[in-house]
């Protein structure tokens, strides 16, 4: 059960998983699913908070993601707040707007960035597994690539020199931050 409304996260995360002998379902499949505020002051809290409400909610084994931008040059905001940087209702391009407004000026070496994923993992009753993720960049000056979805457009990985949203879903999925937690929690998601 995967405890998300993001349907990029459900996609993305399902392929992440396709390999393990699991079936992932969303959230959306479960009628009457209550909505969980992200009122936590950590991505953890907010991981566990909606990992323990789908669970409880579904009596079945709970994943569920917090994840952020944190820009260096901007003291580490969006953070917990990436996905409503531009306030309420906002779009992935009005936040992508924003942070490149405020990054106007600032050189390409003082523009370092990371995307962090904190994966909260709830067996009803049971275990709970908490890990994280980070993939290290930088923000570029202006969008470039057509996949991906958030800020993918202007986080540039010098690993593989192009923006994530320049990469197929595979390359993406090889060195993401949702990756690097998943990949911690492989062995839980089996035994859990």
């Amino acid at each position: 059960m995967l405890a998300s409304a993001n349907r990029h996260k459900v996609r993305e995360i399902q392929a992440l998983l396709a390999d393990l002998p699991v079936t992932v379902r969303a959230l959306a499949e479960f009628p009457g699913a209550p909505d969980v505020v992200e009122d936590g002051a950590t991505y953890r809290e907010n991981a566990l908070k909606k990992a323990r409400s789908a669970a409880d909610f579904t009596g079945k084994p709970a994943l569920a993601d917090d994840t952020g931008l944190e820009v260096d040059a901007l003291d580490g905001r969006p953070g917990l707040y990436a996905a409503r940087f531009a306030g309420e209702g906002c779009t992935f391009q009005d936040n992508i707007a924003k942070l490149l407004r405020l990054l106007e000026g600032v050189p390409a070496e003082n523009r370092g960035a990371r995307f962090v994923c904190v994966l909260a993992f709830v067996v009803p009753g049971g275990r709970e597994l908490v890990v994280e993720g980070e993939l290290r960049g930088r923000i570029t000056e202006a969008q470039s690539g057509a996949r991906g979805f958030g800020y993918d457009p202007v986080f540039f990985v010098p690993e593989v020199g192009k923006t994530l949203a320049e990469l197929s879903c595979e390359e993406k999925n090889r060195i993401s931050h949702r990756r690097r937690a998943l990949d911690k929690a492989r062995g839980f998601l089996l035994t859990g």
